[in-house]
């Protein structure tokens, strides 16, 4: 019988899950470890771009993910100035056709399913749930994983270990130990709403994004349209960990109705009952995400700010390069391991160092209030939406 070579991906979600698809496809035997006794994703809806749906579709799933995803036929660009559309940028069969894939709006959840379902029916992907990565050290052959949990003291041997658990990653906070998650003084509520609430202009498959003084609002149809899911980005003090903790709906309200939002916006937010909300960090800038034999990925290395729509987008990039690299090293010993490791890095360093910019950028532009924001939005309204869609093509094209 053939001996699969063994990786352990300490974390199941969206970056975990795709870097273990990707590595099954290229001939490894994955062990994902994950600390939750049960996977349920928290947070609403995103963004996938075609750079990350390239990779889902050549993974097998288009079937699956196709039919939980919208696919939104626009961008519409709002200022809250005025109320009114700045640039309407094409997305839907546009964007398809030059950058080779779709981009769809989905729920996070629904992605989840659909890789978790995937990674379930493959014989070489073994997922273990209520446990976690205690240990990681180089060794020659490759690294070794101390499983706890249900199978307490069991020895994994691997020959790389790769941390995808998130901001907070145990395993980063191990390895670069000054790698400290940092508070942007913004915070993210997330709420939906049913579609049916509102007029039909309201809920056109669009991306609506309205700019404003200090805040900036995303709203999207996903759940095949019935329903919006709301993004508020504004400035504040919390910045408890979680992804998930409880808003309270008057003060976000309260917040949209001082800055005097236009009606259908501040409609839009007093619709939702109820609101869920995340500080936002990010990870400061790393010479590299591995040591030896193990790597992190996702958010466990580069956390960024979700203003490019890109967080899920670059950790399915991580696992399919990460998947490459390791796939085209020939032995297990740890000194190939931990080259291919090294490999991966410096393929994607640079890259998602340009895409944390632009997501920094992005949010300046969006917060701008008085001659500032006038000044965008003329300039945004000269330069088109051919020329805004092009502006992208950076990102929605990429191949590995």
């Amino acid at each position: 019988m053939r001996r699969l070579r063994t990786v352990v991906i300490a974390g199941a979600g969206i970056g975990g899950l795709t870097a273990a698809l990707a590595l099954a496809a290229r001939g490894f035997r994955v062990v994902i470890i994950e600390t939750a006794e049960r996977l349920e994703e928290a947070g609403a809806g995103l963004q996938l771009s075609p750079n990350a749906t390239r990779i889902l579709i050549e993974l097998g799933l288009h079937a699956r993910l196709s039919a939980r995803a919208l696919v939104p036929e626009a961008v519409s660009i709002r200022s809250a100035r005025h109320g009114g559309e700045i640039c309407r940028i094409p997305l839907g069969e546009t964007a398809a056709l030059r950058a080779g894939a779709p981009y769809w709006v989905m729920h996070r959840a629904d992605l989840q399913a659909g890789l978790l379902e995937q990674v379930r029916d493959h014989p070489d992907i073994e997922l273990r749930l209520g446990a976690k990565a205690e240990e990681a050290a180089a060794f020659a052959p490759g690294a070794k994983a101390t499983v706890c949990g249900d199978r307490a003291g069991a020895q994994e041997a691997a020959c790389a270990l790769i941390g995808a658990d998130g901001v907070w990653s145990a395993l980063r906070s191990r390895l670069f130990p000054d790698a400290i998650p940092l508070f942007s003084g913004l915070i993210a509520w997330r709420g939906t709403v049913e579609a049916a609430q509102f007029p039909r202009d309201m809920t056109a498959p669009h991306i609506q994004l309205w700019m404003g003084p200090d805040a900036h609002l995303v709203t999207y149809p996903m759940s095949g349209g019935d329903r919006i899911n709301l993004v508020a980005i504004v400035p504040g003090g919390w910045n408890q960990p979680g992804w998930s903790a409880a808003g309270d709906a008057a003060d976000i309200k309260r917040m949209f109705a001082q800055a005097h939002w236009p009606r259908p916006a501040r409609l839009m937010i007093d619709a939702v009952d109820r609101w869920r909300k995340w500080a936002l960090f990010t990870i400061p800038r790393m010479a590299a995400w591995h040591r030896d034999t193990t790597a992190l990925l996702g958010d466990a290395a580069h956390a960024m700010l979700p203003f490019a729509a890109q967080g899920a987008g670059m950790a399915i990039e991580d696992a399919a390069v990460l998947a490459q690299c390791l796939g085209e090293t020939a032995n297990e010993n740890a000194e190939d391991v931990a080259a291919a490791l090294a490999r991966y890095t410096s393929l994607r360093l640079a890259r998602v160092a340009r895409v944390q910019e632009a997501a920094r950028l992005n949010g300046r532009i969006y917060h701008l209030r008085g001659v500032a924001a006038l000044a965008r939005d003329l300039a945004i309204g000269i330069t088109g939406p051919q020329r805004m869609l092009a502006r992208q093509e950076w990102i929605y094209s990429w191949r590995r």
